[in-house]
């Protein structure tokens, strides 16, 4: 059983107790096919709740069923909670504390031991400017926070003005934009130097004009005009994000792999559909269809130069199934890899030099993954509690053996990992 560290919550530490330690994956030959279910987008999941819970009603269909969705639901259902556990959650954390903010109520929010270490001071600072009193109950700048309520200027007649810098996690900058509608006189928000991940914000805009606010994008600003949010029904598009480890097992697989992935939208609010683009020159053909697409097998690029600028989330996938396939490839825009569930820049060097290669910098936020001689043979690949670490090495079985430490760390982004690799045909033991 893995170590359990000080600040896990009392539901994950019994996920982990019956949760096996590793597990031992194999493929035992011919093409890979069939169809692969995923699960929802945890990314508009966790927006929508929180702009449902400000319209105060609609209906959501398809909501995740990864563990951060479902806790963002406990929370929000609890009108009487004065603690609450954001776990190891980003969204959850970020989100949250601008939503409890604008409600007002006296509330304490805590995380684990890692979520405690990953910053939140520019939100802080922004809900302060707009009236939230918020107190740091532990280091500051850092989880967990007291909220202590909310005194906005209500005889405002200009919108409340905010500067935040652009390349900051999106997560903070959506969270404000979430809660502009309900300021009294609005908001705008200036960002500063380079923007990463845009799409997560363009996702957040259209949803919050899904559900009646006014959003606009006027290039260094965006303003939110002042007016209640309206309830709507909205069905939640499958996972990009999950959608990519099938990517990576069709571009890995034998001659003649192929698979079909229901719930993908050709015109997708999700910046992870750059997973398209990226895995044509990583050898793996995308045909949409009406409810889905499927991937099929081609002739990869011989060098790759990509900026995961718009999805960090992808780096990981991206840089094993180059080191795999022995394709050079040049990574950009990794900034945000740092302050994840690990570091995942370090994680991700530390697992590829098992296999005979490496992600080395070559320049300021410039990493090249190269391998010489890239070798699947019984490896152990450890997850240090991030998700994306076991399900992008996963993907590598396909060419040999490999053991995944602590798999039950799937449960926070897609909780059927295994299962559907069991489905697809893997042999998966302890």
């Amino acid at each position: 059983m893995p170590a359990l560290r000080a600040g896990f919550s009392p539901l994950q530490i019994r996920t982990l107790i019956n949760a096996p330690s590793s597990l031992l994956l194999r493929w035992p030959g011919g093409p890979l096919r069939g169809i692969a279910q995923l699960p929802a987008s945890k990314s508009e999941s966790n927006r929508a709740l929180i702009i449902q819970a400000l319209a105060g009603g609609g209906t959501l269909e398809n909501l995740s069923d990864a563990n951060d969705t479902e806790l963002m639901q406990r929370l929000l259902a609890d009108p009487a909670a004065e603690v609450f556990d954001a776990e190891d959650a980003g969204t959850v954390m970020r989100f949250l504390t601008a939503y409890l903010a604008v409600s007002g109520r006296p509330a304490h929010i805590v995380g684990t031991a890692r979520m405690c270490q990953r910053p939140i001071g520019v939100l802080v600072d922004a809900l302060r400017q707009l009236g939230a009193k918020i107190e740091y109950a532990g280091e500051e700048g850092y989880p967990p926070l007291s909220l202590q309520g909310w005194k906005p200027e209500l005889d405002a007649e200009e919108p409340a003005e905010l500067t935040v810098r652009g390349d900051i996690s999106s997560q903070y900058i959506s969270a404000l934009l979430m809660i502009g509608p309900v300021l009294p006189a609005g908001l705008r928000l200036w960002l500063t130097g380079k923007v990463g991940s845009r799409p997560y914000i363009r996702m957040t805009q259209s949803l919050m004009q899904h559900f009646g606010a006014t959003c606009r994008d006027l290039g260094k600003a965006l303003e939110v005009r002042p007016g209640a949010y309206q309830p709507a029904d909205y069905t939640i598009e499958s996972d990009w994000s999950a959608a990519s480890y099938w990517y990576a097992m069709v571009a890995l697989g034998p001659v003649g792999s192929t698979i079909i992935l229901p719930g993908l939208r050709e015109h997708s609010w999700q910046g992870d559909q750059a997973i398209v683009g990226i895995m044509d020159q990583l050898g793996v053909a995308t045909e949409f269809f009406p409810d889905g697409v499927q991937l099929t097998q081609k002739a990869p690029a011989e060098f790759v130069e990509q900026d995961f600028s718009d999805c960090p989330d992808l780096a990981q996938t991206v840089a094993v199934v180059a080191a795999a396939l022995g394709i050079p490839v040049v990574m950009t825009g990794l900034e945000s890899l740092r302050i994840k569930e690990t570091d995942r820049i370090l994680a991700l060097q530390v697992e590829l030099a098992k296999f005979g290669a490496s992600l080395k910098e070559e320049g300021p936020e410039r990493f090249v993954v190269k391998a010489a001689e890239f070798q699947v043979d019984g490896q152990q690949v450890e997850t240090y509690h991030d998700h994306r670490m076991a399900m992008a090495f996963a993907p590598l079985a396909l060419c040999g053996p490999l053991t995944v430490l602590a798999p039950g760390v799937v449960r926070k982004s897609y909780p059927r990992f295994w299962k559907e690799l069991e489905r697809a045909g893997f042999a998966i033991g302890q």
